[in-house]
């Protein structure tokens, strides 16, 4: 697919991290993209800085009624998508069972709901509305969805049996979901990424990023956002890439730590 003036894109979790650069490229591109956050606030910034070419919008994306309405609003708003990048997600470690007894189950479904049926979520609302659009070329390709997974649906370390539970259902539903809707001509990929430069990790101390960058075989650093936004970028524009999960790791394999 061409990203242009004409693209129109959403991107969950745009507010920071992978969704931000991947919002910033699409838009540095030509494309209309919807910043979808949580965080209302964060989300308004960061399409404020991405002018003309972005908009903001709130959504808890597990939420069912507030992803039915987000889209009805993106509708007026923005326009059909073509493009849906999913990269909103928690990662918090906690054992099964630590020195307190054992994790709040509450807590794990925190995790599942945001990583997993958030990421169905809006593939099941997107994924409609992309069906119905025109065919954009002679395959009569419609529309891409890309996942957001980790290496951790791989092997996870401990204190990451919910975020590798959630992850390994991104990865299980990939190829299934990109099966379903070939009829529709819409592509589904996933990006199953390493240790990243994100929020989440920027939070550690900076002798502990070294350490974690130092892992990665080579290049022997933590990933930048810009480089899953380039993967994203290629997913999006090769259509022969379809029902498939990338590693983007640097051949990094995570000890049980």
């Amino acid at each position: 697919m061409k990203i242009d003036g004409q693209t129109k894109a959403i991107v969950t979790g745009g507010a920071s991290g992978l969704g931000f650069a991947s919002a910033r490229l699409l838009a540095s591109l030509g494309a209309r993209v919807a910043l979808v956050d949580i965080n209302g606030e964060a989300a308004s910034c960061a399409a404020a800085a991405l002018r003309p070419n972005a908009l903001a919008a709130q959504c808890d994306v597990a939420d069912a009624a507030q992803g039915e309405a987000l889209v009805a609003d993106l509708k007026t708003r923005l326009g059909p998508p073509r493009i849906l990048v999913n990269c909103a997600g928690v990662g918090p470690a906690k054992r099964v069972v630590g020195k307190s007894g054992p994790m709040p189950l509450a807590d794990f479904s925190h995790v599942i709901g945001v990583n997993l049926i958030g990421t169905f979520n809006m593939i099941r609302l997107i994924g409609a509305l992309m069906s119905t659009l025109d065919p954009l070329d002679a395959d009569g390709e419609r529309g891409v969805i890309v996942n957001t997974a980790s290496v951790a649906a791989y092997d996870g370390q401990i204190g990451q049996a919910a975020y590798s539970a959630s992850k390994g259902g991104v990865v299980g539903l990939t190829l299934p979901v990109a099966r379903e809707f070939a009829r529709f001509g819409i592509r589904v990929m996933t990006i199953a990424p390493g240790i990243f430069e994100t929020p989440m990790l920027r939070a550690l101390p900076e002798a502990a990023q070294q350490s974690l960058g130092a892992s990665v075989p080579f290049p022997k650093r933590l990933g930048t956002p810009d480089e899953y936004a380039a993967l994203m970028r290629h997913i999006v524009e090769n259509s022969m890439l379809n029902g498939e999960v990338i590693r983007l790791d640097g051949a990094l394999r995570m000890a049980p730590g």
